[in-house]
């Protein structure tokens, strides 16, 4: 394995911002438990409905914080890269230690990401120690609290999604059953009727379809649930208008990601084109791309992916921006128990919180990757009141559920 310790880092020899203590020529002596110093930063990647990168930082006070980076390949590598950055450093400094890193890999591209996600894990992590050793819920670190519990909105998935009368019946088990209030679907599901799939172009019969799943879920469960719809960026500019504007006589929560998420002045000629609400962000990075949709008003509901935009106090900047500008935070969510309760601490502690998505109903044991239990009940997650997230992980859960050839944390 490569000793990232060791590694050349070109960067740092010509940058003139560098964050480090040593350079800002900051202080650890701060009386007591604040004098505290980061020893290791380890991951320990999860095999769940997405595989989930668990993030470790661990102090000289004995204090251990948990994060999550956003799912997937590369992150681990580069956590394991910005390591040497970190260790020596006090934990507390968490806005400086977050442009430390993102300064110090610069070169490697940390304005998005896997680079991002994988400061982001480092960020969440920081926030549980710091509860931990100052005594505090995440959620006072990141301004204090708004509401005492988090509204749910459950990612269904029937058993055939191409199905209008299977997507409304799983509808029905969810809300009468399960007891959310607010559920999500995905309409980039095939139709029958695709002629190409690489052109992005819905015809007459692909449309007609959407619009009737659509019309059956929102007429199943009435006014007992909000509904939004999920494009996963599948369209064209022309068809996702075309398909908004069908939608505007059925009571849709908002529609998500209609078309790809690089073009900003197309997102916002397609919201402006509606009265369909359009919701949009989980493939945007940090605050500056967030503010690529917010400043024009591209967006009626923003959706960061907190383990992936940057972080808790990221999260917080960009609820600030939203807020300019009169625009809910429904908060994208694919993560074990630690990167959603990090996004539940963050809902509860901004006034514009909508809901937070929650995306492993099916898989029956997400909650064991934690001591706590009942984290979700009835469509409402509960912010606890002890340090930190709040949250202890069953390190037995998670080495049993380890993805293969991966190795526990200390």
């Amino acid at each position: 394995m490569v000793d990232y310790a060791k590694l050349r880092d070109p960067n740092a020899e010509y940058t003139m911002r560098d964050l480090s203590a040593e350079t800002m020529g900051v202080s650890n002596r701060r009386g007591g438990v604040r004098d505290a110093e980061i020893t290791d930063v380890q991951t320990t990647m999860v095999d769940g409905n997405y595989p989930w990168i668990l993030v470790r930082v661990y102090t000289d006070a004995g204090v251990v914080g948990t994060g999550e980076a956003y799912w997937g390949g590369g992150d681990t590598a580069i956590i394991e890269r910005m390591k040497p950055f970190l260790v020596g450093e006090n934990p507390l400094d968490i806005d400086r230690l977050y442009e430390h890193l993102v300064q110090k890999m610069s070169g490697e591209g940390s304005i998005s990401g896997k680079t991002i996600s994988a400061i982001s894990g480092i960020e969440i992590a920081l926030h549980d120690v710091a509860g931990k050793l100052l005594e505090v819920p995440a959620y006072q670190l990141v301004g204090g609290k708004y509401r005492d519990e988090i509204r749910i909105y459950c990612d269904c998935h029937a058993g055939d999604e191409s199905e209008p009368e299977s997507n409304a019946a799983e509808a029905e088990r969810v809300v009468s059953e399960l007891g959310y209030d607010a559920i999500k679907f995905d309409l980039d599901v095939p139709s029958g009727h695709e002629k190409d799939r690489a052109n992005r172009h819905l015809r007459g019969p692909e449309i007609d379809h959407k619009v009737e799943i659509v019309k059956q879920v929102c007429e199943t469960v009435g006014d007992r649930a909000d509904v939004a719809f999920d494009c996963h960026w599948s369209f064209t500019a022309g068809s996702a208008k075309r398909l908004a504007r069908e939608l505007e006589e059925y009571d849709v929560w908002w529609l998500e990601d209609p078309i790809p998420p690089e073009n900003h002045d197309v997102q916002e000629e397609i919201t402006k084109s509606t009265t369909t609400p359009i919701g949009v962000g989980e493939n945007v990075y940090r605050k500056y791309g967030q503010r690529t949709l917010l400043e024009p008003q591209a967006v009626d509901i923003i959706a960061p992916d907190l383990p992936r935009v940057g972080g808790m106090r990221e999260t917080r900047k960009i609820a600030d921006l939203a807020d300019l500008y009169y625009v809910p935070v429904a908060m994208h969510n694919v993560s074990s128990p630690i990167g959603t309760m990090a996004s539940a601490q963050v809902a509860a502690a901004i006034p514009n919180s909508l809901a937070v998505e929650f995306h492993s109903y099916q898989l029956g044991w997400w909650e064991d990757l934690v001591e706590e239990d009942d984290l979700i009940r009835e469509g409402r997650m509960e912010i606890p009141e002890k340090p930190g997230l709040g949250l202890t992980l069953d390190l037995d859960a998670v080495e049993q559920h380890m993805v293969d050839g991966e190795t526990l944390f200390d």
